[in-house]
């Protein structure tokens, strides 16, 4: 008895950032043995990993977690997890490519839950570090935007199917990336509308892109791309510094992107 109380007193005595490499470390393992499971049960470990991964980056958040942030700073580790090992499935299969992606996820995840713990933290008080946190917030919600389309687009499903899977995935990306600009108590219909929007845009070029005979990779970089578009004009009219410079600035970068794909495709053959 007194070893368990020992036991729950260091217990309690673990740090948040202790409980970080703890998650992060866990998840890791998680991944890396997915690898060993059975085909017909990977999804589904994916899945269950996903999930692992909700609830313990609650647990290694719980002490900052208040209201909806139990959906909009716990829904990227989750998708994160979703993402990476799905796109786990499609690199050869050998461990000198799945060691270096295992190794990336527990960076990223790690990242992330302390980016979630700024955003925690700061829908309470002012912390200078938010604006560092936005950023690596939006580079890993732009990685595992590319992970879950380039995992859509390999199995060449039928164009509606790549329309209705790639909006599913973009709606609660874009609903965190748009709620941590403010960080407000409740999310807004405004925030809800243009997370909507966002979903319908990304789906309608799914579509576009099922027509075009581009490789996996180029498609899911290409639909990244106007995620990335998406993402940062509504991030700045919520910030309020949408000028039309901005908009001329990401236009051109859009533009000039699909003039690549464009020129670069093979239209025969």
């Amino acid at each position: 008895m007194t070893m368990f109380k020992k036991f729950l007193l260091a217990w309690d005595k673990i740090t948040k950032r202790q409980r970080f490499v703890i998650v992060s470390a866990f998840l890791s393992l998680g991944l890396l043995s997915i690898q060993l499971a059975d085909i017909t049960w990977r999804y589904t470990a994916v899945a269950g990993l996903a999930v692992l991964a909700y609830f313990l980056s609650a647990w290694a958040l719980s002490e900052g977690l208040n209201g909806i942030e139990w959906l909009t700073v716990l829904s990227l580790p989750a998708l994160f997890t979703a993402g990476v090992g799905l796109f786990y499935f499609l690199l050869p299969d050998k461990w000198s490519v799945r060691i270096p992606v295992v190794v990336l996820y527990t960076i990223g995840s790690y990242s992330l839950l302390l980016t979630e713990n700024i955003f925690s933290v700061a829908a309470i008080r002012t912390i200078q570090l938010l604006r560092s946190a936005q950023a690596v917030g939006f580079l890993l919600t732009l990685a595992t935007s590319f992970f879950l389309y380039d995992t859509i687009l390999v199995y060449r499903l039928e164009p509606w199917l790549n329309f209705l899977l790639a909006a599913v995935v973009s709606f609660p990306l874009a609903l965190q990336a748009f709620w941590y600009v403010r960080l407000e108590e409740q999310i807004s219909r405004q925030v809800w509308f243009y997370s909507g929007m966002a979903a319908l845009v990304l789906g309608q070029a799914a579509l576009a892109f099922s027509f075009w005979p581009v490789s996996v990779t180029v498609g899911s970089l290409a639909l990244t791309t106007v995620d990335y578009l998406v993402l940062s004009l509504v991030q700045h009219q919520f910030s309020e510094r949408l000028f039309k410079n901005t908009i001329r600035e990401y236009l051109f970068t859009g533009t000039a992107i699909l003039l690549i794909i464009f020129l670069t495709t093979r239209w025969s053959g």
